[in-house]
């Protein structure tokens, strides 16, 4: 017989229809991620997952809150309605994200290739760039010193070099983009042990932040607010300040943020005092959130060395924070301000999702614009201003290369809420009044406040002007230029002024700067790839830009900084201040103003609004017209309370005293004239209090 060859033959793979339960379950099981990869995939995610939530959450909240002012909604049951949209948003979001792969495309950079690199700067071009932002770094950074070799220096020089530095870097970044292939792979993701490293940096700043207390006057109308609708569980739209809601609000604060009204709303559903709940619980979520941000975008346009470039860019708020204006005071110590959450978290987010926008072209990219836009508009009206231009550099930056319409969707999505916004709150509220005490700064003073001087503005000069050639290939480098050079022409000679002329907004254009990430770009330039140092050159670089944070300016938990550091958590005022007033709060007082030093009358607001007091901020007395009869009243009595000695007459002040309906006075001790003029206007001594912060109260007879 022949012999046959017994050939084994593998069983065929079961179908759907005739495969068991068992092996169904042995198929999950072998594709199911193991627990430790989940936990590694999520702690590598975390970054995204929270300030993307963080975002939308509060877009939610922001468009709610708006939708309120039509039904009349108290801010408690918007609130709670809010929680559970929340809920359910984010249920079906999770949801969604379990049943959908992300695409490459949606999470996508593009990577340097061979290819790549076979491409060269145009180098007349990047001679000139080089050369020109050196010198405009230089010359600003000196010449917005007092004295020094700089001293002198007209700005036209640092300004026209800098528009120059600022189209070569364009042209440079529109070259590179259109011959690098756009080699598109998965994107180069944080790693589980970065992302823990951003995750435990940020959880140890938002601790440290509560130990530092910065006392602000505009905290008199932020918190103030936040007290008032906690402790009435009403929205103000008048006046809530001075007059209880009998004058007008303020034309220059209309109701659009939507942030204090959160505060309030949140205080009151838990029984918490306002400030409290803004300073200890989401004032420290507030700062996780924003180290985050720096985080994301530092990781997205870093070219390499994330971490690293995220340490030193965080040590730079940590160390600069010592000028008024510095992006260092508007972090960690004030976090809880519409504003500085715009400039420490919105502004990065926004360009992190530009960034991945351009890349992607995804559904999801433009919704998280659009609710970030959202976020911006419920935070401060700063972002009608600022956002504009962030958003039109970046748009220019992506016309220049032929995406029209990807430069418009975005626009779109990022302005249609905030222009709407600020045209609805300018037809209510009327335009903008003309404050003559506001001060105008010129593009070298806005210059010297918001990048600084000497050494350190130069620092912030070369991060500016050159940070386009060390950001990460194609679109971050595009948009890193597209910033650099809406910065450079807002910085040229007279176009703040032309734009101050037009617009009437003198008083906030100092803030134009906080459009340009300067923390994130500043950590970045230590990683510019120096021939065969690498990673040497770089730690070397980051060795010598902290080295220079920590010698040459002023660190966040300094005295100059305006900064009291304590061994527990505070609130974020004088603790004296807040003691006397608490006091005088529970003084048997008649009902009527209360009449207290400069420095008792701005914490008040923040305290409780059931005692109102003559003026709680007088920075905002202004917008009611500074000659009129409702702020000359208010101004001759806080010289009396200060102790000061140029006086009105005393029937000028009985009369003052009359019409705002002043019953009781309240005076530190050794304000001996206010003590002795207290009787010849009619009021008896009733309270006083011993030292430290000794106090004599009279009420009237």
């Amino acid at each position: 017989m022949p012999h046959v060859e017994q050939v084994a033959v593998a069983p065929a793979e079961p179908t759907s229809k005739d495969a068991g339960p068992e092996s169904e379950r042995q198929q999950l099981n072998s594709v199911r991620p193991t627990t430790g990869a989940r936990l590694r995939a999520l702690v590598a995610a975390a970054p995204t997952l929270l300030t993307d939530a963080g975002v939308l959450a509060f877009a939610l909240w922001t468009v709610m809150y708006h939708l309120a002012f039509l039904i009349n909604l108290a801010p408690a049951t918007t609130f709670l309605i809010w929680v559970v949209g929340c809920v359910v948003a984010f249920g079906a979001w999770l949801g969604h994200r379990r049943r959908v792969q992300p695409s490459a495309a949606a999470d996508a950079v593009q990577q340097e290739t061979a290819e790549d690199a076979t491409y060269a700067y145009s180098r007349p071009l990047l001679a000139v760039v080089l050369g020109a932002g050196t010198v405009a770094a230089v010359t600003a950074g000196l010449t917005a010193a007092d004295d020094g070799i700089g001293a002198g220096i007209p700005w036209w020089i640092p300004g026209g070099f800098g528009a120059l530095a600022g189209v070569g870097a364009l042209l440079l970044a529109r070259g590179r983009w259109l011959t690098t292939p756009a080699r598109v792979a998965p994107a180069a993701a944080a790693s589980p042990l970065s992302s823990a490293y951003a995750l435990i940096v940020a959880v140890l700043a938002a601790v440290s932040g509560l130990f530092f207390a910065r006392n602000s006057v505009d905290d008199a109308f932020f918190v103030g607010k936040s007290v008032w609708v906690a402790e009435r569980n009403q929205v103000p739209l008048r006046d809530f300040l001075f007059t209880d809601g009998v004058a007008p609000a303020m034309n220059s604060q209309p109701p659009v943020p939507s942030i204090e009204v959160f505060y309030g709303a949140f205080a009151h559903v838990f029984g918490l005092h306002a400030a409290s709940a803004t300073w200890y619980i989401v004032m420290p979520v507030m700062s996780v959130l924003a180290v985050l941000a720096l985080w994301r975008l530092v990781q997205r346009w870093a070219p390499g060395r994330a971490a690293l470039a995220f340490t030193v860019a965080v040590a730079y708020l940590y160390l600069v924070a010592g000028q008024d204006a510095a992006l260092g005071t508007f972090h960690l110590t004030r976090l809880h301000q519409g504003k500085t959450m715009f400039v420490a978290a919105v502004v990065p987010l926004m360009w992190v999702y530009l960034t991945d926008w351009f890349d992607s072209r995804s559904c999801r990219g433009l919704i998280l614009i659009a609710a970030l836009s959202i976020v911006a508009t419920g935070l401060s009206t700063t972002s009608a201003i600022v956002l504009p231009l962030l958003v039109g550099g970046a748009m220019f930056a992506m016309i220049v290369v032929g995406r029209w319409r990807d430069a418009l969707l975005a626009g779109a999505a990022a302005l249609v809420y905030p222009v709407g916004a600020t045209i609805w709150s300018r037809l209510t509220a009327g335009p903008i009044t003309e404050n003559a005490a506001a001060a105008f700064y010129d593009a070298e003073i806005t210059y010297r406040r918001t990048v600084l001087f000497g050494v350190l503005g130069v620092i912030g000069g070369l991060a500016l002007w050159l940070g386009p050639l060390i950001a990460r290939r194609r679109t971050p480098q595009l948009l890193v230029a597209g910033s650099t050079l809406a910065m450079s022409v807002l910085l040229f000679p007279g176009v703040l002024e032309l734009i101050n002329s037009l617009t009437g907004i003198g008083v906030v254009l100092w803030r134009t700067p906080w459009m340009f990430a300067l923390p994130a770009v500043i950590g970045i330039l230590c990683t510019v790839d120096l021939p065969r140092l690498r990673v040497f050159g770089s730690v070397a670089i980051a060795l010598a830009l902290v080295a220079g944070f920590a010698i040459l300016g002023t660190p966040m938990w300094s005295p100059k900084s305006y900064v009291a550091v304590h061994e527990q958590p505070v609130w974020k005022l004088p603790q004296q201040r807040k003691t006397i007033v608490f006091w005088m709060a529970r003084l048997d007082r008649p009902d009527g103003v209360v009449l207290a030093p400069s420095t008792l009358m701005h914490t008040a607001p923040m305290v409780t609004s059931r005692m109102r007091v003559v003026s709680p901020n007088d920075r905002y007395l202004p917008d009611y017209g500074m000659n009129t009869p409702f702020v000359q009243d208010r101004l001759k009595l806080v010289a009396l309370a200060n102790g000061r000695t140029d006086l009105a007459p005393v029937p000028e002040l009985a009369g003052a005293i009359e019409r705002l309906d002043v019953t009781t006075i309240c005076v530190y001790s050794s304000n001996q004239v206010a003590r002795e003029l207290a009787p010849t206007l009619g009021f008896e001594q009733f309270a006083t209090r011993k030292r430290p912060g000794a106090m004599t109260c009279f009420r009237r007879g």
